[in-house]
């Protein structure tokens, strides 16, 4: 039984002077116990606003959030402020992207950490201490009495994304969100980040929605992955699925992409052509088709459905096909 269930979640922006811009559209996933689910996509695409909106951490103003976000039996667009700050925290965890910036750089470590605990489990004074120490303890923070007592300035960044680790799991939550948690990072920090991750979610069971553009991070993490584009889902499947058998062109592109060991010295680099700028509206075709090398008429005259072939949810008129996508086949 999920414990997340997203059903066709819409985030419009508005601004005065401009067209309702569609950040989120339609927008359908699940999240089961113990389960890591990816969303994937360039800059641009939806993933962090998906995760902000389920957060409820969207402006008022300025934003139209529509559709459902099922927390069990609970749909959390339809709680209020009050009612959202007694479950963030305590039922769903979130790890922002920028540790600078999201922590406070006036408060110490431990008065961050200490002041979820008060707030969600009712501990004060010397428990709340003992138990904050022991959370820096357990994301690998040496000597946590004295990390208590500083800064976020002070730490560095493997520390400071560790702390933001920490208190998202401070109230042992059911779900966590991790918004690219290893942006930044060099290698040997994610590659302690992501192992951390890992036995969180097979030592508690704890059900993890991880949001990245790092294909990397997905092959060792994630058991299902979704691939965003302009706001809307063109492809899912499980993590072994879409690494060996891409088959909508924008994950083939994004694979194609990735670096390789085996590759001949000095060969460069596919890409994919344009930005994310170069769309069409998803109401007139498929917003990828001016950068897809497989496009077709079809392609912007109508919307491509996400439609189920039994192994993956895929989107498009005109797929890679099975022999050429399974030539590019990335380690997974």
């Amino acid at each position: 039984m999920a414990l997340l269930d997203v059903r066709d979640l819409r985030v419009v922006f508005h601004r005065r002077g401009t067209e309702p811009f569609p950040a989120v559209d339609g927008v359908t996933f699940s999240v089961e116990p113990g389960q890591t689910i990816g969303l994937v996509g360039e800059s641009g695409c939806g993933k962090s606003v998906t995760s902000l909106a389920i957060m409820g951490l969207l402006p008022k103003r300025g934003a139209t959030v529509t559709g459902q976000v099922m927390f069990e039996d609970t749909d959390l667009l339809k709680l209020s402020d009050r009612q959202l700050r007694d479950r963030r925290g305590r039922d769903i965890g979130m790890i922002f992207q920028d540790p600078l910036s999201s922590l406070n750089p006036v408060i110490p470590i431990g008065l961050q950490v200490t002041e979820v605990l008060q707030r969600h489990r009712g501990l004060r004074g010397k428990a709340a201490k003992t138990e904050a120490e022991g959370l820096l303890k357990s994301v690998g923070i040496p000597d946590p009495n004295r990390r208590l007592g500083e800064y976020p300035h002070q730490l560095s960044g493997g520390m400071r994304q560790r702390a933001l680790i920490a208190i998202a799991l401070a109230c042992r939550p059911r779900l966590l969100i991790a918004d690219e948690p290893t942006t930044a990072l060099d290698v040997t920090i994610q590659a302690q980040i992501l192992a951390l991750l890992r036995q969180l979610v097979e030592g508690t069971g704890t059900a993890l929605i991880m949001i990245t553009h790092d294909l990397g991070v997905v092959a060792g993490l994630c058991d299902q992955v979704n691939v965003l584009y302009a706001g809307k889902v063109v492809e899912t499947a499980d993590r072994h699925r879409l690494f060996g058998e891409p088959r909508h062109p924008y994950t083939h592109g994004l694979l194609g992409s990735v670096p390789r060991l085996d590759s001949p010295r000095g060969e460069p680099l596919a890409a994919i052509s344009g930005s994310v700028n170069d769309n069409i509206p998803w109401t007139s075709g498929c917003a990828f088709a001016p950068r897809c090398s497989n496009a077709i008429d079809q392609c912007v005259e109508q919307t491509p459905a996400l439609e189920d072939d039994g192994l993956r949810l895929l989107r498009c008129f005109n797929p890679v096909a099975p022999e050429t996508a399974a030539s590019q086949e990335v380690p997974a």
